[in-house]
């Protein structure tokens, strides 16, 4: 993983909204968000506050597909994925021209604006009469290599372009990025605003030449620390990528894929078979900057984001049945903040889990995975299930809720560890140790997870899914036939 230096003097929040168009969950800490008024279509001189104004307004752009590219604007080049520039009536904007996205569309400045950015204002709103969306502001203060999560995530719906304020600021140079991160919606995106510390409209470099690709993706990310009175160093452990070994079976985000949808979020990825109604496969990446002090949420609820049509899973689904709603990724692999914890919960990483295979042999398993966090290796983990019916704590079951969910047969995990570093997938060749086991969903099962281990050609073989496809295919081969023989104490 890369790591970053940030110099805060105070740290970036995301604001609170005096529109419900826009909305966010509220900060556990911090100062109080500065207060932003909706704004309507009367222009960017209208709610342009003295002494600052607009990085961009996209009014010399003419990009027109969403194919990914970059565009020169009046600031400088952006880079552009699923995301266009929109004149149409149904694109909400001030002036002519407003930034379209949709699906997991991004926006990203291939330049950096001076030191000292002490705010920024974006206006948002949804496309046309679209559903609402979600979005994050993501910076880099190292040229573009690697980026943190401003704030928390904002939900904008309605068609008036709404401002949402980001307060704080660093000391270092700064570039954005803007990513779409849920909804079914396209979202508009205008007049861009950063204030520096003394009062001046951030302009860019527009000679700086395009980024380098991150080592971070849509999904992920870290809330910049509280803010403070004092200048603070901190060096920062970075979140990379929860699927980057790969999609293991493919899964899209279709709403007509009951079988294999593609469900992605800030904490973890999953591919969700609505027929089972339990995940094939959730991916995640476990390092110290996942790991904190946020509480055990308990929130066991059904998930919000699965397509209409999808039969939603709900805690009563489990009621009585003598298992556990067993979690793919593990409530305790997500505690830096609240929302993280709590997203463990939503029921598309559930499954039906025998008690003593939850409670003992993969608790276990979680528990030896986070000590080796501690000790300065992070982990790339994929888990799923196959097959049809368990042992419980009341016996053999194959189905719960009248059908809709099933008991799978057996339960696996693929862990592929590595020193903390960069460039991960290029050092797993050499570097990764591979632990793949594979157990039976049953309440007889050892506490003791090493004796389940095998290879993770195994695992493929019983699933059809293809685990490490990222990876090259001769890396593959010889990594995915071994069984781990380390210690596992």
């Amino acid at each position: 993983m890369s790591r970053l230096l940030f110099l805060l003097p105070a740290a970036l929040l995301a604001c609170s909204q005096s529109s419900p168009e826009t909305s966010r969950p509220p900060l556990p800490d911090g100062p109080p968000a500065i207060p932003v008024e909706s704004a309507g279509n009367a222009g960017p001189a209208a709610q342009t506050p003295t002494g600052s104004g607009l990085l961009e307004t996209f009014e010399a752009g003419s990009k027109g597909a969403y194919s990914t590219a970059d565009e020169t604007l009046t600031t400088g080049a952006w880079h552009f994925e699923d995301a266009l520039i929109g004149s149409a009536d149904e694109d909400h904007k001030n002036g002519q021209h407003a930034a379209r996205l949709r699906n997991q569309g991004k926006l990203r400045m291939n330049f950096d604006a001076p030191a000292g950015v002490r705010s920024i204002r974006i206006s948002a709103a949804a496309y046309g009469n679209d559903p609402a969306s979600t979005w994050e502001l993501w910076g880099s203060v190292d040229g573009g290599r690697s980026f943190r999560r401003i704030g928390q995530p904002v939900r904008t719906q309605g068609p008036r372009l709404a401002v949402n304020t980001f307060s704080g600021g660093t000391t270092n140079r700064l570039r954005l990025e803007i990513r779409k991160t849920g909804g079914s919606g396209r979202l508009n995106i205008d007049d861009v605003q950063l204030e520096t510390t003394g009062g001046s409209v951030a302009a860019g470099n527009s000679n700086a030449g395009p980024a380098p690709t991150p080592s971070s993706s849509a999904g992920q990310g870290t809330s910049l620390p509280p803010a403070t009175t004092r200048k603070a160093t901190a060096v920062v452990t970075s979140r990379d990528d929860n699927m980057a070994l790969g999609n293991p079976s493919g899964a899209t985000s279709s709403p007509d894929n009951l079988t294999n949808y593609l469900l992605v979020k800030p904490q973890f990825s999953i591919g969700y078979n609505a027929n089972r109604g339990i995940p094939t496969w959730v991916s995640w990446h476990l390092n110290r900057a996942w790991m904190g002090s946020a509480p055990r949420q308990d929130d066991f609820r059904p998930d919000p984001a699965l397509p209409r049509g999808f039969y939603a899973v709900t805690p009563r689904s489990y009621s009585g049945s003598g298992f556990d709603k067993g979690h793919n990724c593990p409530s305790a692999d997500r505690t830096t903040e609240l929302d993280d914890n709590s997203a463990t919960f939503l029921m598309t990483n559930m499954i039906p889990q025998a008690p003593n295979n939850n409670q003992r042999t993969w608790s276990s398993l979680e528990e030896w995975g986070r000590t080796q966090v501690s000790r300065g290796q992070e982990i790339y983990v994929i888990m799923g299930s196959y097959g049809k019916g368990g042992t419980g704590a009341k016996g053999f079951t194959t189905t719960l809720d009248g059908g809709r969910v099933t008991v799978p047969a057996r339960v696996w995990k693929v862990l592929v560890i590595l020193p903390e570093g960069s460039d991960d997938l290029n050092r797993v060749a050499t570097q990764a140790r591979i632990v793949a086991l594979d157990t039976p969903n049953d309440n007889s099962v050892s506490a003791d997870w090493s004796q389940y281990r095998v290879s993770v050609d195994a695992i493929e073989n019983a699933t059809g899914l293809d685990l490490l496809s990222k990876l090259p295919v001769e890396v593959q081969a010889r990594l995915e036939a071994q069984v781990d023989q380390g210690p596992t104490r």
